[in-house]
Order: C-alpha cells, then sequence, then structure tokens
C-alpha cells in the first residue's frame, strides 16, 4: 500500500488587507444572520397576534358566562377585540419588515451604523 505524499509547504500567508477584508465579510455575514433572525421574531409575534385575532371566539363564551354580559354585547366586543388582535399583528409586521429593510440596506452598502428604533415599542403600547 501506498501512502498519499505529504505537502511539507508552509500555506501561504495572507497578507494584513485580505485578512481585514475576510473579517469584515464575516462580521457582515453575522449582521445579516442577526437581522433575518428578528425579522423572524417579529413575524412569529405577528402571527402569535394574528391567530389570536381569530381565536377570540373563547373569549366570548367566557363573557357570556359572566355579569359583563348583562351591560355589554359579547359579540360585538369579540369583534372588536379580535379585529384590534389582527390590526396589531399587521402594524407590527409591517414596522418589522420596515426595520429589516432598514438595517439590511446599509449592511450591503458597506455604510452600517447602529439607529435606535422605537417599532417594539409601538407595537407593546398597541
Amino acid at each position: 500500500m501506498s501512502q498519499p505524499s505529504v505537502n511539507s509547504e508552509m500555506p501561504k500567508q495572507l497578507s494584513t488587507n485580505d485578512l481585514a477584508a475576510d473579517r469584515t465579510e464575516l462580521a457582515k455575514y453575522r449582521s445579516r444572520a442577526a437581522a433575518d433572525r428578528t425579522l423572524m421574531a417579529w413575524i412569529r409575534t405577528c402571527l402569535s397576534l394574528i391567530g389570536f385575532g381569530f381565536g377570540i371566539s373563547t373569549i366570548v363564551r367566557a363573557i357570556e358566562n359572566t355579569r359583563i354580559s348583562h351591560h355589554l354585547n359579547p359579540v360585538r366586543f369579540s369583534v372588536i377585540v379580535g379585529l384590534s388582535f389582527i390590526v396589531t399583528g399587521m402594524l407590527g409586521m409591517v414596522l418589522g419588515l420596515r426595520e429589516h429593510r432598514k438595517l439590511f440596506k446599509p449592511i450591503q452598502n458597506n455604510r452600517y451604523t447602529y439607529e435606535t428604533s422605537h417599532s417594539a415599542e409601538i407595537i407593546g403600547v398597541a
């Protein structure tokens, strides 16, 4: 059996500029991945809100069994609450997509600077 020959040459040394370029690309990749994970979290949260909006009928049954139902029309109340969940989820989806695009453009153009955003606070208050 013959063994493969071992290359005893030293690997080519990369220049400082090459290493810096590689590190920059890896940092951009990590930033893009973080932006994508954040977008997925926005989508997950918004879909949950929309799902709660459609599943509000169980709240209607609970309201009908309480004293509140005498003073409040449970069907109308459930429609209002359900639609508010759906609208909040859709608003969050739009804000999340806007955030993602706002973050992604500077990364692609190599001009990334951190900017604070208030989208999460807006959805939290809503």
